[in-house]
């Protein structure tokens, strides 16, 4: 029976299959064959018994080990006799020298590097996407918003710029923390490698190397949990990120603003209720579900606070947030990815909300240009603040409250103000942003 929202909601099948109890028991496994592997080819067991182990292993079940867990209460030990068992006298070296967070933080290593290689596979796609939506509008002139409030404009294009390059740098910092956290061990019940001999050090670089698993240096019985807390942080920085572009949506979403829409099916249903409703329930969703992922950061960092060489507090929740974090981050990657590229806009509401102050939000122009033939920059501003503040209150149109002031009109006269508060023409560089970014940033989806 489904508990969790995960087993019948949310997640994509390709990274349930990674954090699956099937594959997880398949890595540790993988990282016993290794093991064994690695020590036979430092002459600490027969050759012809790492094979064995490494031919046979692959028969091991999880339901066995299950069996085996039940009578023992040990699930490692379980896995241990599972694949023993399989192996005939040649299982007497499985797990030799080993204690069980050198097998499960080595087999966690391995789940790490398919879910990196997923997730940067699907950041790429994302910044696709992004980067194609800011060419087909950075010249899509819209209302800027400080504080709520309408701003001097800025472009979309831009906006999704922005976006792009915040996934770029996540793309980045994927890159930089794959060697830091696609790491295994062998270092032993405290990390000092006594049960494997003299050649301890080089037994595990050559395990690491079967596996294609980077090395610790140094470790306790665990793998220093700061590695982990780095990877659940990456995951939680790239669901604010998606959470940002999220919360854009809904807001330009909102019936007085109308800018912006999700995707909407055609017999799709927006409400129990209202018919009319066309909720943007995918950002929605992305919004809600970048909080979970974010909740795994503070016991992710608990989890590198540990007594001595170590305890088992790190244990039970690492089980919940390494697949919990992940799966959700991968789900809302891919539904943001699909919000963008069905999102729909609504070319009225932008120009209509774009002057719906009449000119007002265009008066740092006015400022500017003031300035520029020779009124001092405060006075320059007061003199516009004060038209700006009558043009709300009277509902006019700024250029004719300047029009108005001698002072201004003695350094601006009434035509130039008209072009001054024209949006399309104050927009400065965006356009040459987004194609500097655009420039940028391709080589990456290719």
């Amino acid at each position: 029976m489904a508990i969790h929202p995960i087993d019948f909601r949310y997640g994509t099948p390709e990274m349930r299959a990674v954090w699956s109890e099937e594959n997880r028991f398949r890595a540790v496994v993988s990282a016993e064959v290794a093991l064994a592997g690695a020590e036979a080819a430092h002459g600490m067991i027969p050759a012809e018994d790492a094979a064995q182990i490494a031919d046979c292993a692959k028969n091991a079940s999880l339901d066995r080990a299950k069996e085996i867990e039940a009578e023992i209460n040990h699930d490692m030990m379980a896995i241990v006799k599972s694949v023993a068992e399989v192996c005939g006298p040649s299982g007497r070296w499985i797990h030799y020298g080993a204690t069980s967070n050198d097998i499960l933080d080595t087999a966690t290593g391995i789940q790490l590097r398919e879910t990196l290689d997923l997730l940067e596979r699907k950041l790429i796609n994302l910044l696709s996407v992004l980067l194609q939506r800011s060419a087909e509008t950075k010249t899509l002139v819209c209302a800027g918003r400080t504080h709520g409030q309408i701003g001097v404009p800025t472009t979309y294009g831009l906006r999704f710029a922005i976006w792009a390059s915040e996934v770029a740098r996540h793309i980045d910092r994927l890159r930089e923390l794959r060697p830091r956290v696609v790491v295994g061990q062998l270092t032993g019940a405290v990390g000092t490698q006594s049960a494997l001999g003299p050649k301890a050090m080089e037994i595990q670089g050559t395990m690491m190397e079967l596996l294609g698993l980077g090395t610790v240096d140094v470790s306790n019985q665990l793998i220093s949990r700061d590695r982990y807390a780095e990877y659940i942080f990456f995951l939680a920085n790239v669901a604010t990120t998606l959470d940002k572009i999220g919360l854009e949506i809904r807001l330009m979403q909102r019936s007085e603003t109308g800018e912006l829409e999700e995707a909407f099916g055609e017999k799709q249903v927006g409400s129990s209720t209202m018919p009319h409703k066309r909720n943007p329930i995918k950002s929605e969703q992305v919004c809600g579900l970048a909080r979970v992922v974010r909740a795994a950061v503070e016991p992710a960092l608990q989890n590198n606070v540990l007594w001595d060489e170590r305890d088992l507090t790190n244990s039970s929740c690492e089980r919940v947030i390494f697949p919990e974090a992940t799966i959700l981050l991968d789900h809302i990657v891919q539904v943001m990815t699909g919000v963008l590229e069905g999102l729909r806009f609504n070319h009225e509401n932008i120009r209509r909300n774009l002057m719906l102050l009449r000119g007002v939000n265009l008066a740092e122009s006015v400022m500017i240009e003031l300035t520029r033939c020779g009124m001092s920059r405060q006075e320059a501003h007061e003199h516009v603040r004060v038209a700006s503040m009558q043009a709300l209150a009277e509902g006019r149109d700024i250029a004719s409250v300047l029009a108005e002031n001698p002072a201004v009109t003695a350094f601006c006269p009434a035509d130039e103000i008209a072009r001054l508060l024209d949006p399309d023409a104050y927009i400065g560089t965006a356009v040459a942003q987004v194609d500097r970014v655009i420039e940028k940033l391709s080589p990456l989806c290719r």
